[in-house]
């Protein structure tokens, strides 16, 4: 059996302001395998984001192990840290954070230029992640040229043009209406499909539907472990 992708376990992280202390993670351990989809939910304050935070990265643990694609990431230095980001994590925001001066081919292809590709290993690279969601006739067009969907669009084919085997989605479908938030949620299972772990935050049950599994937090705790067929899978199940 292989190593899970990614590891935590008995994860701390406490914030100080004065005399007081905050601890929005306290002792949270699970694994996840290389190909899952996962769903993280819990209310404002349960420590989602910090797990986000942390599974991306941007910050470290004041206790505890994250082994990230076999590797010790807990006390990683920043620069460190900031390699091990652009290898192995591929990022989708709810806000998209596209660079409203660059056309989308541009934005697709800026990770590569941390990675020091050449410029046409760069576009070559961004035209085809941009193929991939279906964007290849608007790789010229700016953020404000494009619908919120086809801004996300962008925001997906820029976490793939790494080749991450990791994708993170923070609410990305939280600015979007319902029927685009379903079209980006059918894209990222076709990407899960194609063997990309994702881990994606989430407030609404209806797009949890499309993970196979649901870790859900309260209070700085992991309280729930929840694994079932996905909505597409289950949608399959019930026609057969």
């Amino acid at each position: 059996m292989s190593e899970p992708i990614i590891q935590v376990k008995d994860l701390v992280k406490t914030y100080k302001s004065g005399d007081s202390e905050l601890r929005a993670l306290d002792g949270v351990s699970f694994s996840i395998d290389r190909g899952e989809f996962v769903a993280i939910m819990g209310p404002s304050g349960s420590g989602k984001s910090t797990t986000m935070n942390m599974l991306g990265c941007l910050d470290t643990p004041t206790e505890g192990t994250y082994i990230l694609d076999g590797r010790d990431v807990s006390k990683l230095s920043g620069d460190d840290l900031a390699h091990v980001r652009n290898a192995a994590l591929g990022f989708v925001f709810q806000g998209f954070n596209l660079l409203p001066r660059l056309s989308a081919l541009d934005n697709v292809a800026l990770p590569l230029v941390y990675a020091r590709a050449d410029s046409g290993e760069r576009a070559r690279r961004a035209e085809r992640a941009l193929d991939r969601v279906g964007l290849a006739p608007r790789m010229k067009h700016k953020p404000n040229q494009l619908s919120g969907g086809q801004q996300q669009r962008v925001a997906i084919a820029r976490a793939l043009v790494g080749e991450a085997p990791i994708i993170l989605a923070d609410e990305p479908t939280g600015n979007l209406d319902t029927k685009t938030s379903g079209e980006i949620m059918e894209l990222l299972t076709e990407i899960n499909g194609e063997g990309r772990t994702i881990v994606l935050v989430t407030h609404e049950p209806d797009i949890a539907e499309y993970s196979s599994r649901v870790l859900r937090f309260k209070d700085g705790r992991l309280v729930e472990d929840v694994r079932r067929a996905p909505k597409g899978r289950r949608a399959a199940c019930s026609k057969s």
